[in-house]
């Protein structure tokens, strides 16, 4: 009696076996692009699961009543502001306090992506509550696929596959099915990179166009392009450089740049005020624009006035030798300039806040590098339940909306 008792664990465990082994026969076939986006499709699935548990328990909040809807919990904070221009754009005078100072307005969210579901809800009536959310994931289904295939320019079938099961369970990662534009530009940032490192330089520039009309990175693309150009000519002699790519290569950089200043310029232009988008985006600052000088202020009241100044300056070092690991450099010299660019960008613009961990996501490309570590899938099993644990943490920490003593909250 006992024997038949201790078979049945064991018993239970082969079955579990054989239907993972046939699940696995069963995925190995299907086509890659099915692969990549079943996976996807998987990770947000769990980051609905979240928002789920998490809405259950959110009070009452600036948006709403208590314990809303899976659609009307991730239409709050920015998403917001992004369905206030979808339905009235853009101010063309720019809202001012009695002392004079710029108020938080549309002015900081670029254009593409409500305009992108106003277009949608044209052809198709529906409304915003639903579209917006599902337009941003199907882009964040679109951004997987580009990001697989730019992984596979520098690796195997398998490890992209990981790389894009990486990006999808990254702890902000929910966030590409809410109303934001981050899976937009995430699509069209992969998009552009993945013609750079095929040496399209021509076709990468009507999205690097539209990718700068999503979200501010076209000046850290820019800035990657130009370095890129020089590094080809200074190493013409070892990978040649013919001159039809160097004129490309050059006509992406001046259009990266242009780009880089266009929301700026329209911002101009409608308001008629100069200073129209940077006095806005300072807005929520509440102080103007400094370069580096925040994140000087943000060490110290951690650290201390000494610590707190060289803080930054090791996190830049830090940064500086994790880019020139054997497993970075294994990405290729463009997602390395593109990396070192985007974080020197940070460094110098960015106001350090909560929101900075989700401004971390144009890093992408270094989910790949976090592949190469190991081959193990113990280790590679392990970075995606970590992920996962601290996504749980990011919804309920962030998205929630959890008044502070002082007022508002953290955001996201």
């Amino acid at each position: 009696m006992a024997a038949e008792v201790d078979r049945r664990p064991a018993s239970v465990h082969r079955q579990l076996q054989t239907f993972w082994k046939q699940l696995t026969i069963l995925f190995v076939r299907w086509p890659w692009f099915v692969q990549v986006l079943t996976l996807f499709a998987l990770t947000r699935v769990f980051s609905l699961c979240v928002f789920l548990g998490v809405a259950a328990k959110q009070g009452v909040s600036p948006w709403g009543d208590a314990q809303p809807s899976y659609f009307d919990f991730v239409g709050i904070w920015d998403s917001d502001w992004y369905e206030r221009i979808y339905v009235d754009g853009y101010p063309r005078e720019i809202p001012r306090d009695e002392l004079g100072h710029t108020k938080e307005n549309q002015w900081a969210f670029y254009a593409l992506f409500p305009f992108l579901v106003r277009g949608l809800h044209t052809v198709s009536g529906a409304e915003w509550k639903y579209l917006a959310p599902l337009t941003a994931t199907a882009c964040a289904l679109v951004a997987a696929v580009l990001i697989y295939l730019l992984f596979r320019e520098k690796a195997s079938h398998r490890d992209s596959l990981w790389g894009v099961v990486l990006v999808g369970t990254f702890p902000v990662s929910a966030v590409l099915q809410v109303p934001y534009a981050e899976s937009l530009h995430l699509a069209l940032l992969a998009a552009a990179l993945l013609l750079v490192v095929r040496q399209q330089y021509l076709a990468a520039i009507p999205v690097v166009i539209l990718m700068c009309l999503a979200r501010p990175a076209g000046v850290p693309f820019a800035a990657a392009m130009a370095v890129l150009w020089i590094y080809r000519w200074w190493k013409r002699r070892d990978n040649p450089f013919p001159a039809r790519l160097s004129v490309r290569l050059a006509a992406l950089v001046v259009v990266s740049g242009f780009s880089a200043l266009a929301w700026p310029i329209i911002a101009w232009l409608y308001t008629g005020e100069l200073a129209a988008y940077t006095d806005t985006e300072t807005a929520w600052r509440g102080q103007g624009l400094t370069l580096f000088l925040p994140w000087v202020e943000a060490g110290q009241g951690v650290f201390g006035p000494i610590a707190g100044a060289i803080a930054p300056v090791l996190l830049a070092i830090f940064a500086a030798l994790y880019l020139c690991s054997p497993t970075v450099r294994r990405l290729g010299i463009e997602i390395q300039l593109w990396s070192a660019a985007y974080l020197l960008y940070l460094l110098a613009f960015l106001h350090p806040q909560t929101s900075t961990f989700r401004l971390l996501l144009p890093l992408f490309p270094l989910a790949l590098a976090a592949v190469f570590l190991s081959p193990s899938r113990a280790y590679r099993g392990a970075v995606v339940v970590m992920f996962l644990l601290l996504q749980i943490v990011w919804v309920a920490w962030l998205w929630e909306w959890t008044q502070l003593p002082g007022g508002g909250d953290y955001p996201p």
